[in-house]
């Protein structure tokens, strides 16, 4: 099969997307697939993903949160896909470059899929775009209903979508590296930069984007309530410097992005992962930490419940109520035995959600596409 893949961000940006991209292409390359990328420019991004060309973008930063690329399709693009001759495009969360992909499948005669993965349209509210929120919604409705096929990430996902106006919808699986993500990759030196030098202290882990919609500043009443726990913040993103005076004079340690062995030990070195965010499609942090025996703290909300299962591999509060995340967190850090036991059920509930049976399950939505009048 020859897959044309457009897709708003990709290496050597690091989010939950570009992860779930490259590991479902790695899987299609074993079984032979051929594929492209169509993807924006990052100044010297690289050309190749292993043996995959990527076609770059122009794109300009989007000003409120310039880590996010905008790059709208460009006349290239076209001989580009003519050249590779796809048998099917797949739009991977189209919203500026996506949306030339229903064009190009028409031009091309060949089925267009599209995936959904991010909450665009909410999270405009957050950046002052609260006016472009209803507009988002109408645009995402008339480029998804495009497709001959349309995937999302977990069943909250579809239903919002569903009642959204957006139609054949179906739910892409879960996955996660769960060699990569292990309790084995442990580090006594990633729990001392952890915990800023307390080793023996209790450390939250939160690791993501950096961002107004992520709910981080809620963290402060833990550390306030329990002055002996550390809270580690692994990632970047546009609300960091905010986010480091809010919690100047707190213990909590901002690491920056990590990626490789230094993100699995900085996963298999903490207490619990922390995941306070609301508005999440899915949360693939949340399924690398569970991998790597790390049970969760999430808000109750979005698409959290069905990752976390309460008191099996993790613990679910309120983010309504100001006392519910301390007193959650309070619960599963003070108590070893109830950690542990949550730790083991984590790595059960990760063990069969590989990226090979994702991926078999994606390939089977091609396949309908592609025999789909």
């Amino acid at each position: 099969m020859r897959i044309a893949l457009f897709t708003e961000t990709f290496v050597p940006a690091l989010d939950g997307v570009v992860t779930r991209l490259r590991s479902t292409i790695d899987e299609l390359l074993k079984v032979g697939d051929e594929m492209m990328v169509i993807a924006p420019s990052y100044g010297e991004g690289p050309a190749y993903y292993h043996d995959v060309p990527i076609h770059r973008v122009a794109s300009v930063p989007f000003p409120p949160y310039p880590q996010i690329k905008l790059a709208p399709a460009n006349p290239r693009v076209g001989p580009a896909l003519k050249n590779f001759g796809p048998d099917l495009i797949h739009a991977v969360n189209p919203f500026v470059l996506g949306s030339g992909a229903p064009l190009y499948a028409r031009r091309l005669g060949v089925p267009l899929v599209a995936s959904y993965h991010t909450n665009v349209t909410t999270y405009a509210r957050f950046y002052g775009m609260g006016i472009g929120e209803k507009m988002g919604r109408w645009w995402t409705r008339t480029l998804h209903n495009k497709a001959r096929i349309n995937l999302c990430t977990s069943e909250t996902t579809r239903k919002y979508l569903s009642e959204n106006g957006v139609e054949r919808l179906h739910v892409w699986p879960q996955g996660v590296d769960t060699e990569r993500f292990h309790p084995k990759k442990r580090s006594e030196e990633w729990r001392f930069k952890l915990s800023g030098g307390h080793p023996d202290a209790p450390v939250l882990l939160y690791v993501g984007r950096l961002g107004r919609e992520k709910s981080i500043g809620s963290l402060k009443r833990v550390l306030r309530a329990m002055p002996e726990v550390r809270l580690a913040l692994v990632g970047d993103g546009p609300a960091r410097r905010e986010l480091e005076e809010e919690f100047a004079g707190m213990p909590a340690v901002f690491s920056g992005t990590r990626r490789g062995a230094e993100l699995s030990a900085a996963y298999a070195s903490a207490d619990a992962l922390v995941f306070p965010s609301t508005t999440e499609t899915l949360g693939l942090a949340m399924l690398e930490a569970l991998s790597s025996g790390l049970p969760v703290v999430a808000a109750r909300a979005g698409a959290a419940h069905e990752v976390v299962e309460e008191g099996a591999n993790g613990l679910l509060y309120d983010p309504e109520d100001p006392d519910s995340l301390v007193e959650t967190a309070r619960r599963i850090l003070e108590n070893r035995d109830l950690r542990a036991r949550l730790g083991e059920g984590a790595r059960a509930t990760a063990e069969p959600r590989d990226w090979e049976a994702a991926t078999a399950a994606l390939r089977g939505y091609y396949e309908m596409a592609l025999a789909a009048e």
